[in-house]
């Protein structure tokens, strides 16, 4: 992952907590935690939370209006779609 400023291990991050959430919280590193080896867990700020929780929200309507300016208002029954779907 490129955007992963640092690495720790889960026994690393036992005992610096609060060093990588201060990291994290004030100078928005992205810290990755490995497990044997293995990134496990990434440490966030909130900002970078919210920032992406909205690029969803974004993406969804964008999604919503697409799907609503292709829709025709045909409609299919259950049984006309498993009968399709048998076929």
């Amino acid at each position: 992952m490129e955007t992963v400023t640092t690495e720790v291990t889960t026994r690393e991050l036992r005992g610096r907590l609060s060093d990588v959430l201060g990291r994290a919280m004030y100078g928005g590193e992205r810290i990755g935690v490995t497990r044997n080896g293995k990134l496990a867990a990434v440490v966030v700020s909130v900002e970078d939370v919210e920032a992406l929780e909205a690029f969803e929200m974004a993406q969804d309507v964008a999604a919503y209006r697409a799907a609503k300016a292709e829709d025709d208002g045909g409609r299919v029954s259950l049984d006309e779609l498993r009968r399709d779907l048998a076929s």
